[in-house]
C-alpha cells in the first residue's frame, strides 16, 4: 500500500519561514543545550520540504536552512572578530559573508537533489538525500581550508551514537543521522515495504552505537602519567597590552609553580604576549626549575625564524614548544582564514594596514610532524581550531605511534558566547575517534582532561586563573577509524549516491519509452 506523498504546507512563505526555523533550530542539538534528537528532527524537516520541490524553490529553501544554522550558530563571530581589532561593521560583514557561503552548500544540495533524484519515495530518502548531504558536510570540511564547524556528528558526543565514532568518525555519525532523518519520512510516506526497511534502518545505527559505547578500541601502554593545565585565564582584549606583558609573564610563572611535580605541564596557545625568541631567559629558568621538580613542560607560544637579510623575511608559527630531555617543537598546520592568514589581494592588505586593521600572515607547519615526547608520551598535538580536521590528525597517530593528544587553545575570542562549548564538544569527539586521552589547554574556555571514550575525565573553571591537575594514561594500537580515516564512509556515499542517481535515470528511461508506446498505442 502506498500512502502518497506527505503533504507540505501550501505557502510558500511559511514553507521557507519552516525551513530557516529549523536550520536554527538544529544549533540546539550542540553543546551547550545539546539537544541532540534535533540533529535528526531538523534535517528531516528540510528533507520533507524538498519533497516534489522544484530545483529553484528546493535550492532556496536549503540556503535558508544553513541560512538559519550558521547565522544562530557562529553569531559569536560579532564577539571574537572585534575583540581581535575588527570595526564591527568588518566583523558583520565578515559574520554574513561566512553564513552566505555556508547557506550556498545547501542550496547546491537542494538544487542537485530536485533536478537528479527521484522527487520522493524510499530511494530517496533512506540512499539518496543522506548520501548527498553527506558528501556536501563532508566536502566543506576541507573545500578552501575548510570549515567542519556544526558538523552534525559533533551533536552526539552524548547519544548513543556516540559509539560508533571510533569506528566510521564524525562524518559516519553524521551518516546515521541522516539516514534516521531520511527513515522518519519514509515511515510516515511509503509503501508497507519501504515502511518496514525504514524501521529497521531507524533502529540498527542507534543499537549498534548503544552496543559499542564502552568498547575499548585501545590499551594501556605504560603506566598513569600525572598533568597539571596553567590555565592563565587572561582576558583577549588585555592578552597583548604591553602594559600587561609581566604581569602575564609572573601569572604563568606563578601557575607552573604550583604544578611543580606533576609530570607534565602544559600551557594554553600563545601563553605568553610576546615570541620565544625574545623570552630566551624566561623559558630558560622555568626549564630548569621544572626539572629540578620532575616535570616536562609543553607551551603554546610564538616563534619567529628569519629575517637574517632582505631575501629571508621574517615568518612568524603559531608553535607548541615541549621542554624535557629534549627540546622539540610542532609549528601549526591549519591556519584560521582572516585571523591567522588574510587571502586577499595586495591593494586590500595595503588598505588593511593603513586602516590599523589586523593583516600579517603566520606561516603554515609542515603537513606532518612527529609526536613532541613529553613526560614519557608521545602527544599527538593541535593548535585550537586544528583539532577540527579528525583525518589530518591520524598521521600522527600512525607513523609517529602518538599515545596521547594534547589541544592548547586560546578561547577568550568568544567571550561567554556557545562557541567555547562548542570548540570543546570537537575536543571530545577527536579523542573518541583516536581512542586517546587529551589534554586541552586553554588561556581561558573550557580547559580539561577527556578519555578515549570522550568522557570529560577533569574539567577546570572557567575565567578565572586555575591549575587543573589529572592524569592520563598512554594508550596504543588503532581505531578502526583511525585505521581507515573518513574514505570508508566517504566512499560509500559516493556509491550509493551514483546508484541512486543511475536508477532514477533508468527509471526515467523506462517510464519515457512506455509513455512513447501507450502515446503511440492510442
Amino acid at each position: 500500500m502506498a500512502f502518497g506523498v506527505l503533504p507540505r504546507p501550501s505557502s510558500a512563505r511559511l514553507r521557507a519561514l519552516l525551513a530557516l526555523a529549523a536550520g536554527a533550530a538544529l544549533t540546539t542539538a550542540f553543546a551547550p543545550l545539546a539537544l541532540w534528537p534535533l540533529a535528526v528532527l531538523c534535517p528531516a524537516v528540510l528533507m520533507w520540504l524538498w519533497q516534489n520541490a522544484t530545483p529553484r524553490e528546493s535550492a532556496w529553501l536549503g540556503f535558508l536552512f544553513n541560512a538559519g544554522t550558521f547565522g544562530a550558530g557562529t553569531y559569536w563571530l560579532l564577539i571574537s572578530l572585534p575583540i581581535g581589532g575588527a570595526p564591527i561593521w568588518l566583523a558583520l560583514f565578515l559574520m554574513l559573508g561566512l553564513t552566505g557561503i555556508m547557506a550556498l552548500y545547501h542550496a547546491a544540495l537542494g538544487y542537485g537533489c530536485a533536478r537528479w533524484l527521484p522527487r520522493a519515495g524510499a530511494l530517496r530518502s533512506l540512499v539518496a538525500l543522506p548520501a548527498a548531504w553527506l558528501l556536501v558536510e563532508w566536502w566543506r570540511g576541507w573545500f578552501l581550508s575548510g570549515f567542519s564547524w556544526l558538523s552534525l556528528g559533533y551533536s552526539q558526543t552524548d547519544s548513543p551514537l556516540a559509539g560508533l565514532a571510533p569506528v566510521v568518525g564524525v562524518y559516519g555519525v553524521s551518516a546515521a543521522l541522516l539516514l534516521s532523518a531520511g527513515a522518519l519520512i519514509t515511515l510516515a510516506d511509503g509503501t508497507r515495504w519501504a515502511r518496514a526497511s525504514a524501521a529497521v534502518l531507524l533502529l540498527v545505527p542507534w543499537a549498534a552505537g548503544a552496543a559499542l559505547r564502552g568498547v575499548s578500541w585501545t590499551h594501556p601502554a605504560g603506566s598513569p602519567v600525572s598533568v597539571a593545565i596553567a590555565q592563565g585565564a587572561v582576558p583577549q582584549d588585555e592578552k597583548w597590552l604591553e602594559n600587561n606583558k609581566e604581569a602575564t609573564l609572573d601569572l604563568y610563572q606563578k601557575l607552573t609553580s604550583q604544578a611543580f611535580g606533576n609530570a607534565l605541564i602544559v600551557w594554553p596557545e600563545s601563553a605568553p604576549a610576546d615570541t620565544a625568541n625574545d623570552l630566551v631567559p624566561y623559558l630558560t629558568h622555568i626549564y630548569r626549575d621544572a626539572q629540578a621538580h620532575g616535570s616536562a613542560l609543553v607551551m603554546g607560544i610564538l616563534r619567529a625564524e628569519g629575517g637574517i637579510s632582505d631575501s629571508d623575511p621574517v615568518r612568524y608559527y603559531n608553535s607548541v614548544l615541549a621542554l624535557d630531555a629534549k627540546v622539540s617543537w610542532y609549528d601549526k598546520r591549519h591556519l584560521v582564514p582572516f585571523a591567522e592568514f588574510f587571502p586577499v589581494p595586495q591593494f586590500v592588505r595595503s588598505w588593511m594596514r593603513l586602516a590599523s586593521l589586523p593583516y600579517s600572515d603566520f606561516t603554515r607547519g609542515a603537513a606532518y610532524q612527529p609526536p613532541l615526547e613529553a613526560a614519557h608520551l608521545k602527544l599527538g598535538t593541535t593548535v585550537c581550531y586544528e583539532d577540527g580536521y579528525g583525518s589530518a590528525m591520524l598521521a600522527e597517530l600512525r607513523r609517529g605511534g602518538a599515545d596521547a593528544l594534547v589541544n592548547v587553545t586560546n578561547d577568550a575570542w568568544f567571550g561567554h558566547s556557545s562557541a567555547r562549548h562548542q570548540h570543546f564538544q570537537i575536543a571530545r569527539m577527536r579523542a573518541l575517534e583516536e581512542g586517546r586521552y587529551l589534554i586541552r589547554a586553554a588561556n581561558d574556555g573550557i580547559s580539561a582532561v577527556i578519555g578515549p571514550h570522550g568522557e570529560v575525565v577533569a574539567r577546570g573553571p572557567e575565567f578565572r586563573p586555575v591549575v587543573l591537575v589529572s592524569r592520563v594514561i598512554p594508550l596504543a594500537g588503532l581505531t578502526p577509524y583511525a585505521h581507515v580515516g573518513n574514505w570508508l564512509i566517504v566512499s560509500l556515499a559516493a556509491l550509493a549516491l551514483a546508484l541512486a542517481c543511475g536508477l532514477t535515470v533508468r527509471n526515467d528511461r523506462l517510464w519515457r519509452t512506455r509513455s512513447g508506446s501507450a502515446g503511440a498505442g492510442s
